[in-house]
C-alpha cells in the first residue's frame, strides 16, 4: 500500500460549530481542546478509511506539521475530506486525476478559519508522512501524528490556524506526553528534498510562543 504524504493541496467549506471555552490571558485568546478516547472532543469527525495500527501505541513521540491545498493553491470545497475518504472525483478538475486513487490520511487537518477536522484516532496510525525519517528513525508514520493547515508553502497562515495548532499542540502533549517542544517539525524535515510543507510561509516563532503561552497558563 502506498503512503504518500501531503504534498497535495485541498480544502473544504463545511458549516462547523465552534465548542471552544475562551478566556483572555497576557494577550493570547486561551482555548482549551481536550482529548478523550483520543479524539478530539472539539473536532470534526471524519473517519478516514486510510489507516492502520500502530507497531507500539505506546511509542506517539513526534508532532508533524503539513500544508494542503486541493486543487493546488485553491482554497474551500469538499475536496480534502474526499481525499481521505477515498471518494475523490478525478472528473472534478484535471490535478485530481493524478490523486483520486492515493491511500492517504492526517490525523487532523486545521481550515484557514482555525476550524478543527479530525479524520484518525490519534493512537491509530495515519498515512501522511510517507518516506520519512526523524532522528535516525525512519518510517515516521509509525510513531507521529500528522496536522495538515490549509494554505501553501508560501500563502500566508491565518492567526486562527495558529491559535487552534497552538491549542491543539497543549492537548496532545498532556494526552502524549513524549511529544515534547523538541519533537514538533515540519513535512520538510523529516523528508527533506521531497517534501517542502509548511514552507516558509509557516511561522514557526510565532507558533512555539503561542504553544509557550499557552502551557505557561495551563501550568
Amino acid at each position: 500500500m502506498v503512503q504518500i504524504a501531503s504534498y497535495l493541496n485541498y480544502s473544504m467549506n463545511v458549516d462547523f460549530v465552534h465548542f471552544y471555552n475562551a478566556t483572555e490571558s497576557v494577550g493570547v485568546r486561551v482555548e482549551t481542546l481536550t482529548i478523550d478516547q483520543h479524539r478530539c472532543t472539539q473536532a470534526t469527525y471524519f473517519p478516514s478509511p486510510h489507516a492502520d495500527e500502530r507497531p507500539d501505541e505506546a511509542d506517539i513521540s513526534l508532532l508533524v506539521v503539513h500544508s494542503i491545498s486541493l486543487p493546488p493553491g485553491e482554497f474551500g470545497g469538499p475536496y480534502i475530506t474526499d481525499l481521505f475518504m477515498g471518494t475523490l472525483d478525478p472528473s472534478v478538475h484535471p490535478y485530481f486525476q493524478e490523486i483520486a486513487g492515493l491511500k492517504v490520511s492526517a490525523h487532523a487537518v486545521i481550515r484557514r478559519n482555525g476550524k478543527l477536522e479530525q479524520y484518525v484516532d490519534f493512537n491509530r496510525r495515519a498515512w501522511h508522512a510517507g518516506v520519512s525519517s526523524w532522528c535516525g528513525r525512519d518510517r515516521c508514520n509509525d510513531f507521529s501524528i500528522g496536522v495538515e493547515l490549509e494554505g501553501t508553502d508560501h500563502t500566508p497562515y491565518t492567526d486562527e490556524q495558529y491559535r487552534t495548532l497552538a491549542q491543539l499542540t497543549v492537548a496532545l502533549q498532556q494526552k502524549y506526553p513524549k511529544i515534547s517542544n523538541t519533537n514538533i517539525t515540519g513535512h520538510e524535515d523529516i523528508a527533506p528534498g521531497r517534501k517542502t510543507d509548511p514552507g516558509p510561509a509557516f511561522n514557526w516563532n510565532d507558533y512555539r510562543q503561542q504553544v509557550a503561552a499557552l502551557t505557561k497558563q495551563d501550568g
